[in-house]
């Protein structure tokens, strides 16, 4: 069974899916299972993988890590995801680009931010 807001990845060919429906089968990829991915909040990474959210009024900006993270060729932040109550923001990044993103909300009461390092798995605040 599936549930929203999970996230899944391929071991073959490193897919992810979030499901945005639940769901009773299995989520399937290159010929197997994928795997449900942990949402990490703490730990001895932390400092380096989990989203610092910041609002002033309806601007949200989200920052990967007290301590930035690197945005390395082979380790990297490759999205931010802001939740505020049903509406869902995503921001892509790639290798270079500053672990960083700035959203405009319409009510900023109640946010949750998730970010992917391709290393080290999905973090949240």
């Amino acid at each position: 069974m599936t549930n929203i807001g999970e996230f899944y990845k391929c071991n073959v060919c490193g897919n992810f899916v979030e499901v945005v429906e639940n769901g009773a089968g299995e989520l399937t990829c290159c010929g197997q299972a994928m795997d449900l991915m942990e949402i990490q909040t703490e730990g001895e990474k932390a400092p380096k993988h989990a989203p610092v959210v910041e609002i002033d009024g309806d601007k949200v900006t989200v920052c990967v890590g007290e301590v930035q993270h690197p945005m390395d060729d082979d380790h990297y932040i490759q999205f931010i995801e802001l939740t505020v109550g049903d509406e869902k923001y995503l921001k892509q990044l790639k290798p270079g680009d500053e672990p960083k993103a700035t959203f405009i909300v319409d009510a900023a009461d109640d946010v949750v931010a998730k970010a992917l390092c391709n290393l080290h798995g999905l973090w949240s605040n």
